[in-house]
């Protein structure tokens, strides 16, 4: 089973997903538009005064899901993922976010300026460590797999 593969062609599936984080043995989730690049880092922009921001500050361990519609009925495959979620600052890492974020998302100029205001939504990136993916993909029956993840250095 080449995991990867599946990963790679189900996180497009969506432009969505559910994101955890965790402060005082609390945890909060919350939903967030998303962009991914080459090596699977996930990028969404947000308020630094949502509470899943401020967690991240204390706290940049996050988990989440990546989760097509499906009816009543229909298989179901599910994308979940644990890692650290970071804001980023003006620079390099910002730029390939946006740029991400743009491509997939169509999200304008505009957004770079508005990084720049402490109260404008800022850019985030997801460096994923652990990808799962459940569903049904051959004749075994639903199955979980993960797959280990580190930019897809080897």
């Amino acid at each position: 089973m080449d995991v990867e593969k599946l990963v790679r062609e189900y996180i497009d599936k969506t432009i969505h997903l559910s994101l955890a984080t965790v402060r005082d043995n609390k945890p909060w989730v919350c939903e967030a538009h998303f962009a991914y690049d080459e090596n699977l880092n996930l990028y969404f922009r947000s308020l630094k005064s949502r509470r899943h921001s401020q967690e991240i500050v204390g706290n940049p361990n996050v988990a989440g899901d990546i989760i097509d519609k499906y009816a009543l009925g229909d298989p179901v495959v599910g994308l979940y993922f644990e890692g650290k979620a970071e804001l980023l600052g003006e620079g390099d890492a910002q730029d390939k976010a946006f740029e991400c974020l743009k491509s997939r998302l169509g999200v304008s100029e505009e957004a770079v300026e508005e990084a720049k205001r402490s109260d404008g939504h800022q850019f985030y990136k997801i460096n994923v460590k652990t990808f799962y993916i459940f569903g049904k993909f051959d004749d075994t029956g639903a199955q979980k797999y993960e797959l280990s993840w580190n930019g897809g250095k080897k």
